[in-house]
Formats: structure tokens, C-alpha cells, sequence
């Protein structure tokens, strides 16, 4: 065989291969990715057109309200998410908070394009919990339509399915993925083909295509139809998380299972639902399980609860994923952090968040006890987010991407109008639960800022530390000699770890070989690992001190004995399984002195006590490492 045959069955081989992997990748995002957008047709329609709203369910309202459908799904999801915002990644990773990390130093304005990017982030929270209490509830209800006797059991059903579903997080993405996507597979087709056997007798409702008959819907109901957009906004309500979720799968399967499977069958149902409303307008108290026959509908709520607990996946792996960038970021505490995946950086599970989430849940299911109520608590905090979303895009798209400044702004102000109609409809929700997302967001958002300023304050107040030039000249011959290596860590490369201080004032030994250690956050997500470690010495008086910095990326885990043990190999230099690693721990002490007001410096004393410890974060074996801990006013 000539050896040209053999290298281009190899490229064959290695296209086939890469080909399986974007299908298997699509596949799964089906599941993670979609689960959440893909289930709003079990009540989105119905809320928009609910008897309450003051809308008459007629033929010219029913086809207005399903063209507002189509162009939402159209504009906000295919073209501002998939085709715009998504080119604004942060080394592949998504979301609002890698959106946020492009904007660089956050000076001047970009400080509070900063700040609004957080609140956006937190907003976020919000969402993590009430979507997997909605999506639930509103299969669950569907018990309701079979037959009235099974009312009493939908909330304990609807919490056991919940209960189950945060309890195996910790398999991952790429796990639940393979299993989800299957799943949502079939989801899809079913939405088609109850859909599509509506409309074949109502072929007027393709009418809805034509944007003059949402125009003629928003102008002619008035009031009720602009409310209405409040419940339309559930449709597109997964465009955030899809964003976030960027960084589990990549632009490109997002984008191919969205055009190729999702999208179409989310407006075969919606255009079915309209034409059954047309024939059958009291058909409105729950037209989506109404679209399927009768024998059909203890199947469709079972299939519909097993895709509304996937649905829940694509805002819980969102969430995490946010939050570990927050961490990386330095603006949440350390928390404990399980990579599911050998190959993929981004499948996270954080166990505490989990707890919290499905605590959440629970609640709300339990106060709201209807997905209508639930509806109503629904859609404030993530149309605020994505107006969020299209003024950070703004920034990115001009200064870090190079785009024209006048297509930029002329494409912002379309997106604008949009985001700005859905977010002012949802306003209306807060007294009937709009409040709750806002207020977990603010809560959320007080912490991000408290513990961000905390540590820069922390890190004001060491700054009087000493620098290692001046500590090596100062260091006198009578210092005594202990065996071995010792690594201190500590953020600031340029002066001595109050650790290594301390071992030195209160022991007066030191250790043969001293590495002083930093592990360096960079504002992107990942940094390759040829340019991770860097390694100098330093020396004065006759003493030497060896440094050693450490880049990473906000999505890369942090591995201290691993990065140098993969080091090592090439330089020769440390040997992680020899040597005593040293670490301090700060105490603060609020005061009144000027930086936080005293209850946000109470606040950060709590978070930084409960704070994951840097053993764990850093990856260092708990044998070999110490701890010396210092009191800071702040």
C-alpha cells in the first residue's frame, strides 16, 4: 500500500472522526443546551392568550400573537444569539460573565459596564431556580387534563421529580448529555408532528409568518397586547442560558442543532397550537396537551415531565458554569468544584450550589403551586439580562472585535427595541412574584461586589508586606538551615508571603530551598500549558529565593502539583511530591475605617470564613501543607 493511500485514509479517518464528535456534541446539546427553550410550548402560548388578559381568542389575535412567536424566535434566538452574541466568546467560553471578563480594565465607564455585567450574572440566579420549578410543574399539571382526580398529587410529584434531579448532578454533563439528548430527540419530533397535524387542517395559521400580523397584534389590542409580550417572552427565555452553556459544546453543534431540529419544531408547535386555538378557542386553558388525541396524553405527560427535568439541566449546568468563572474571577468565594469530565473543562459540579438550588425549588413550588403563578414570577430577571447582554455586546463588538462602529450601533438599537418591548411587559409581573428573581439577583449581586472589594481591601492592607529583595539583604547569617523544599503561596510575586515571615520571626530557621508561589487568574478562559508556568530567582546578599507564576485561565482548573509535576519534567526543577507547601489564612476584623460599610465588611468576614480552604482549591496535598494564619482590619 503507498504511503500517499495510507495518509489519506488517515485524513479520512481523522475527518470521519471529528464529524462523529460534532454529531455526538450536537446530540447532547440537545439535552443541556436546549431542554429549557424546547419546553416552553407547554405553557407559553397559553399564558400569552390566558382568559384574564382581557384578550378575545379569535383568528386575527390567535395568528398576531403566533407571528410575535415565529419573529421572536427568529430575531432574539437565530439572529442576536446564534449569529451575533456567540462570536463574543472568551476562548470558546460563553455567558454573561465572559462577556463581562472581555471588557478588560474596568476603569471610567467600563467600570460600570463591569458592575452592570455582574448584576446581569447574578439576575441569572434567579432564573437557575424558578426554570427547573416551572418547567416541572407545568408537565406535571398535564396530570390535570387526563382527569381531575390526580390534581392532589401534582405537587409531591413535581417535587420528587426535582428531588431526583439535582440528585445526580454530580455524573455531569457529558453523562446526562448522552442521555438527555436522546430524549429531547423524540421531544422534538413529537412537538413537529402534533403541530404539524394541525395546521395541515388550518393552513391559514402560516399566515403568522408575515411580521405585519404581530405589528397588527401589538397596535390593535393596546394594553392587554403589550402585557401580553410579558408571557410571548417565555418562548425565547433559554437564549441566556444557551449562551452560557457555550463553553460545554462549542458555537457550531449549538448552532446546527438549533437550525436543524430545534427551531423547526418549536414553530410547528406554536403555529399548531394557534390553529387549534382558531377551530377551538376554549381550547386555551391548556392547548398544547389539547393538540394531541386523547389516548395520546398520559404518554405526552409522561415524556413531557422527562423533558421538562432536562429542560432544568440547561439552567443548573448554566449557573454552575457562571459561577465557577465568578470564582476564577475573584468575585465569589472559593467553592468546592468537581470536574466531570477528563476532556472537557467546562462540565462543572458544585455540590453547595446544588443543595442551594434545589432548596430553592422546592420553595417555590411549594409557594407558588401553580406554573400560571410561577409564570407570572418568570421573565423579569432574564429580559433584564439580555438587554445586559446586547450593551456589553456593544462595547466587545467595537473595541476587542473591530466590528464597524455604525452596524454595531444599528444593530444594537434593532435588539434594543426588542429587549427593551419584552423587559418593560415583564415589569408588571413584580408585584405577583417578578420580585423574587430580582431580589435572590440583588442578593446575589451583593455578595459578588462585597467579596470582590473584600480581598482588594485585604490586598491594600498586606501591601506593607515586604519586598523579597529587601527581605534576602536584611536576612542575617544566623537564620538556621532546615532539609528540604518549601513552596509558600501567596497572590503578590513581589513581596514575601506573610507565612514564610512568620517562620522566620518565630522559629528562625528556614528551609534549604525556598519557591515562593503565585497563582496568577487571567481575564480569559483558558491559558495553554506550555505558557503557564514561569520561573525566575531571585537573589540578595548571598541568599536566593526561587519564583514561580502560574497562569490560569477563569475555566482551567487549578492543580498546584500538577502544573509542576508536568514542569518538572522539562525543567528539572521541583519535585511536588518532595517538598512542603505553606499557605496563609486571613481573619478579618471590621472596622471603621474607610473602604465598605461595616455590615458589607461583616458579610465578607462570613464569606471568607466559610470559603472553600486553599488546600482543596489549589489541589495541595493536605500532609504536606500548612497553614499560618493573620488577623486584618479592614
Amino acid at each position: 500500500m503507498s504511503s500517499s493511500r495510507v495518509s489519506s485514509e488517515a485524513v479520512a479517518s481523522d475527518d470521519a472522526s471529528v464529524r462523529a464528535r460534532q454529531r455526538a456534541l450536537a446530540l447532547a446539546a440537545l439535552g443541556i443546551v436546549f431542554g429549557d427553550i424546547g419546553t416552553s410550548p407547554l405553557y407559553a402560548f397559553r399564558e400569552a392568550l390566558a382568559p384574564d388578559r382581557g384578550l378575545t381568542v379569535d383568528p386575527g389575535t390567535v395568528i398576531g400573537a403566533a407571528s410575535v412567536v415565529i419573529w421572536a424566535l427568529l430575531l432574539v434566538i437565530a439572529v442576536k444569539y446564534l449569529m451575533v452574541v456567540m462570536r463574543a466568546d472568551a476562548h470558546g467560553e460563553g455567558g454573561i460573565l465572559a462577556l463581562t471578563s472581555l471588557l478588560g480594565d474596568a476603569r471610567g465607564r467600563r467600570r460600570g459596564l463591569v458592575l452592570l455585567g455582574l448584576f446581569g450574572t447574578a439576575l441569572l440566579y434567579g432564573d437557575g431556580a424558578i426554570t427547573p420549578a416551572i418547567s416541572v410543574l407545568s408537565a406535571v399539571e398535564g396530570l390535570e387534563i387526563v382527569t381531575d382526580a390526580l390534581q392532589p398529587a401534582v405537587l409531591p410529584v413535581a417535587i420528587g421529580i426535582l428531588v431526583a434531579l439535582f440528585s445526580v448532578q454530580y455524573r455531569g454533563t457529558a453523562a446526562l448529555g448522552a442521555v438527555f439528548g436522546r430524549v429531547m430527540l423524540v421531544w422534538f419530533a413529537v412537538l413537529a408532528v402534533t403541530g404539524l397535524s394541525a395546521i395541515v387542517g388550518r393552513p391559514e395559521v402560516l399566515r403568522a409568518f408575515n411580521p405585519i400580523h404581530a405589528i397588527e397584534y401589538l397596535t390593535t389590542n393596546g394594553m392587554p397586547g403589550f402585557l401580553s409580550l410579558g408571557a410571548i417572552f417565555l418562548v425565547v427565555t433559554g437564549g441566556e442560558a444557551l449562551y452560557a452553556d457555550m463553553g460545554h459544546f462549542g458555537r457550531r453543534p449549538i448552532a446546527r442543532g438549533w437550525f436543524a431540529i430545534v427551531m423547526p419544531a418549536l414553530m410547528l408547535n406554536y403555529l399548531g397550537q394557534a390553529a387549534l386555538l382558531i377551530g377551538t378557542p376554549e381550547a386555551v386553558r391548556n392547548p398544547f396537551f389539547l393538540l394531541a388525541p386523547g389516548w395520546a396524553r398520559i404518554p405526552l405527560v409522561v415524556l413531557a415531565t422527562a423533558a421538562t427535568v432536562i429542560a432544568s439541566q440547561a439552567l443548573i449546568s448554566g449557573v454552575f458554569s457562571l459561577s465557577v468563572q465568578a470564582v476564577q474571577l475573584n468575585y465569589l468565594p472559593r467553592v468546592k468544584v468537581h470536574h466531570t469530565s477528563d476532556t472537557e473543562r467546562g462540565q462543572v459540579y458544585l455540590p453547595a450550589l446544588n443543595v442551594g438550588l434545589l432548596a430553592a425549588c422546592i420553595g417555590l413550588v411549594l409557594g407558588f403551586r401553580t406554573s400560571a403563578n410561577l409564570a407570572a414570577a418568570y421573565g423579569v430577571a432574564v429580559t433584564a439580562t439580555m438587554v445586559i447582554t446586547t450593551l456589553l455586546f456593544v462595547r466587545v463588538a467595537i473595541d476587542r472585535m473591530g466590528w464597524r462602529r455604525e452596524l454595531v450601533y444599528a444593530g444594537a438599537a434593532v435588539f434594543l427595541v426588542i429587549d427593551l418591548a419584552f423587559l418593560g411587559a415583564n415589569l408588571f409581573k413584580i408585584a405577583d412574584g417578578g420580585w423574587f428573581p430580582l431580589l435572590l439577583g440583588g442578593l446575589v449581586f451583593a455578595v459578588m461586589t462585597t467579596w470582590h472589594t473584600g480581598r482588594r481591601l485585604v490586598t491594600e492592607e498586606s501591601g506593607v508586606g515586604l519586598p523579597v529583595t529587601t527581605f534576602l539583604r536584611d536576612l542575617g547569617d544566623d537564620v538556621g538551615t532546615l532539609p528540604g523544599t518549601a513552596v509558600y503561596l501567596y497572590s503578590r510575586p513581589e513581596l514575601v508571603p506573610p507565612a514564610l515571615l512568620s517562620t522566620v520571626r518565630h522559629f528562625g530557621t528556614l528551609h534549604e530551598r525556598i519557591v515562593l508561589l503565585t497563582v496568577e487568574m487571567r481575564e480569559k478562559a483558558h491559558v495553554p500549558p506550555a505558557r503557564r508556568l514561569e520561573q525566575y530567582q531571585v537573589a540578595a546578599n548571598g541568599h536566593v529565593v526561587e519564583q514561580v507564576v502560574l497562569r490560569v485561565g477563569f475555566r482551567d482548573r487549578i492543580d498546584v502539583p500538577a502544573e509542576l509535576r508536568r514542569d518538572g519534567g522539562r525543567r528539572g526543577s521541583i519535585d511536588p511530591d518532595r517538598v512542603s507547601f505553606f499557605l496563609g489564612r486571613e481573619t478579618v476584623r471590621p472596622t471603621a475605617k474607610p473602604g465598605m460599610a461595616l455590615w458589607r465588611e461583616r458579610l465578607f468576614g462570613v464569606l471568607l470564613r466559610n470559603s472553600t480552604e486553599a488546600t482543596a482549591f489549589f489541589g495541595l496535598p493536605a500532609e504536606r501543607t500548612t497553614t499560618v494564619g493573620r488577623t486584618i482590619e479592614i
